[in-house]
């Protein structure tokens, strides 16, 4: 019995899927270096800081901030934990579920991120914006936000069954 032949991507799949993935990760690159540099944050640190500077009331529950940040849970309250010590958040029980934690930035955190914003967005005009034109981030955004919303619509990988004898 032969083996079945796996599926294949044509030509312009993996260029496509080459292109993206070292733009993604040259950019993640010079975003982190920028961050670090600039404010002494990760590049998730910076991610929920600025969740939390973009929300009305500067607050998420861990669980927004999860369904947000592609990360970990563990990972995410290891890095809250880190945010706290650093005086830049803060963490209490819910109002609204005893069982959630609620994270809130602190005006130490929101200095943090206006330190950081300036150099960050010019990481992001030079290494991504630099050769587009307006209706080339246009297309840009309209290629990725299907995809995004595609990926972000599948089961998270542990809520996946795992095969027997699999880990």
């Amino acid at each position: 019995m032969s083996e079945p032949t796996p599926p294949a991507l044509d030509r312009t799949q993996l260029g496509a899927y080459f292109a993206l993935i070292e733009a993604t990760s040259l950019l993640r690159h010079a975003v982190e270096q920028q961050l670090r540099e600039a404010g002494d944050l990760s590049y998730v640190q910076f991610q929920l800081l600025a969740r939390l500077g973009d929300a009305p009331d500067g607050s998420h529950s861990m669980t927004e901030l999860a369904d947000g940040v592609v990360y970990s849970r563990s990972g995410l309250t290891y890095q809250a934990g880190l945010l706290e010590k650093a005086g830049l958040v803060t963490r209490a029980p819910s109002a609204d579920d005893e069982r959630a934690t609620t994270v809130t930035i602190t005006d130490a955190g929101r200095g943090v991120l206006a330190k950081v914003f300036p150099g960050h967005i010019e990481t992001l005009q030079e290494m991504l914006f630099a050769t587009l034109d307006a209706d080339g981030t246009r297309e840009l955004e309209r290629l990725l936000t299907p995809v995004v919303d595609h990926m972000r619509a599948l089961p998270p990988r542990s809520a996946k069954r795992r095969r027997a004898g699999s880990r």
